[in-house]
């Protein structure tokens, strides 16, 4: 079992992130942000990892400075669960039908990062969760 942890503290943020390949079924995820939560957790269940995030933000302001830091430290643990992405399958594709949705997505683990980001997106709050945060928790 690959494993890997990473914490980032800033003015506005303190991000406690562990992950671990292959899954043994532990998630626990609280960022404060409900709707975050529990995309995360979808992410990790259907990814196959686990997924331990604690999260403390700035959410008095709004839900920002949180969803952007916990999209780095992912990437930053992921980084550190496959250092030698070399010898995996390099390359993902999924195309997911959900009820009136339907998500593509291609996947590169290059090293060289990249969003390029389609989505028609209404300006909407999912509980405290601002809908246009998403593509900045992917950058």
């Amino acid at each position: 079992m690959n494993k890997a942890e990473y914490n980032r503290k800033t003015k506005e943020t303190n991000i406690k992130i562990k992950v671990a390949y292959p899954t043994t079924g532990k998630i626990d995820i609280n960022t404060g942000i409900g709707f975050f939560d529990h995309m995360l957790t979808l992410l990790a269940k259907h990814g196959g990892f686990d997924l331990e995030i604690t999260a403390q933000g700035d959410l008095n302001i709004d839900a920002h400075h949180t969803v952007e830091d916990v999209g780095i430290c992912l990437g930053k643990a992921f980084s550190s669960l496959f250092p030698n992405f070399e010898t995996l399958n390099r390359f993902g594709h999924s195309v997911i039908p959900m009820d009136e949705a339907l998500a593509e997505t291609a996947i590169d683990l290059s090293g060289r990062p990249h969003l390029e980001f389609e989505a028609d997106l209404p300006k909407v709050k999912l509980g405290n969760f601002d809908i246009e945060l998403t593509e900045e928790f992917f950058k």
